[in-house]
């Protein structure tokens, strides 16, 4: 154990990396708002956890955020410093109450992008939801034993689900010597088929936060038969819960997600979630809804015929959107022209807003497609 000498050393070596990175790195959400005076009023052992939860930060600079929460109470634990970033990422303002609230209530409405233009009915469309559940530490604390004790908590859950006529399927597991396991070449099939995770070992962001910590231990995925519903064991939080659809009706996919998330949770622990910042994820970025719902669309005119990706981005961003590579992030558009596009909101948003701002981003930005 360190004394506390040696401790004091130590934390002053880190502010003095963190007051570095504020200079060179501006976009750290973390090195922006950390306060010396916040830190030095905490006990010893706030401080300690203080650090776990920003050393991503710390040791990758280029991070955005610059965090992950390891425990469900570290939002409220350290909400001087998380807070100020909350609502710096998020975009909302100091006096402004924050409070999630949630809505699926749009599921049995029409939303159809074949309404907006008959050319948008045959696209791929996807949405997921983070969830964690209460009895365990966030993936970025969890040992290796809580890992496989996750892992086996949800192999009953899904051994039931199995039962159930419209998301039964299977369950195909990471962890070595598993009696669920598949082989590295049936990995890499559904790596290929963006159904399956990738391998978190090299990512120097989770690293550094402990997420892919013991890789690939407790890690997996269930499939529904008709694989458009699945379910991720172990990312960045302990499940990543998705539906997958072609076609346009947007409706039907978010619920398809809403029944399957319904019937998951009624076989698990409950999940873990704050009354202000929502669902508890790992990552800040990912607070509220904890939802991500995306389509793939062709906008060649926007994209310089998938050559330059910034035209489409800039337009997007008036609609709430973000746009990314048809691969995900960090990729170029695909053929065609064929990109990414989703709602930035996560916090302070419905389920139901998340859908009505996919569906008329994505005729607004069809618009200006067509017109240009």
């Amino acid at each position: 154990m360190n004394s506390p000498s040696e401790n004091t050393h130590n934390s002053e070596g880190k502010m003095a990396q963190i007051r570095a990175i504020r200079s060179a790195h501006p976009g750290n959400l973390m090195a922006r708002y950390f306060s010396e005076d916040y830190f030095n009023s905490l006990d010893e052992s706030k401080r300690a956890r203080l650090w776990r939860i920003i050393r991503t930060g710390i040791e990758n600079p280029d991070s955005q955020m610059g965090a992950y929460a390891r425990n469900s109470s570290d939002y409220e634990d350290f909400e001087p410093l998380l807070g100020p970033m909350i609502r710096d990422y998020h975009n909302i303002p100091c006096g402004q109450e924050i409070g999630q609230k949630h809505d699926w209530s749009a599921t049995t409405s029409r939303c159809n992008l074949a309404d907006i233009d008959p050319a948008l009915n045959g696209v791929s469309m996807r949405a997921r939801v983070g969830r964690n559940l209460a009895v365990f530490p966030l993936p970025g604390a969890m040992t290796k034993a809580q890992r496989l004790e996750f892992e086996a908590l949800m192999i009953k859950a899904f051994t039931t689900l199995q039962g159930d006529p419209q998301f039964g399927g299977d369950y195909l597991s990471l962890t070595p010597g598993s009696s669920h396991a598949i082989d590295e070449g049936t990995y890499r099939r559904r790596v290929e088929a963006h159904q399956m995770f990738k391998d978190m070992g090299g990512d120097r962001y989770l690293a550094a936060a402990g997420i892919s910590s013991d890789w690939p231990f407790g890690r997996g995925m269930y499939v529904s038969g008709s694989e458009d519903f699945i379910v991720w064991v172990g990312e960045e939080d302990h499940l990543r819960i998705m539906a997958m659809r072609q076609g346009g009706d947007l409706a039907a996919l978010f619920g398809r997600l809403h029944d399957g998330l319904e019937k998951l949770a009624r076989l698990i622990p409950a999940f873990a979630h704050s009354s202000r910042y929502g669902y508890v994820t790992s990552c800040p970025t990912n607070l509220g809804t904890a939802m991500r719902a995306s389509l793939h669309l062709p906008l060649p005119r926007l994209t310089e015929r998938g050559r330059n990706l910034e035209p489409a981005i800039i337009a997007a961003l008036d609609f709430g959107l973000s746009v990314r590579g048809a691969g995900g992030e960090h990729s170029d558009a695909g053929h065609g022209g064929l990109v990414d596009i989703s709602p930035s909101a996560r916090l302070g948003v419905t389920e139901t807003e998340i859908m009505q701002r996919l569906y008329q981003g994505t005729a607004a930005l069809w618009s200006l497609e067509i017109e240009s």
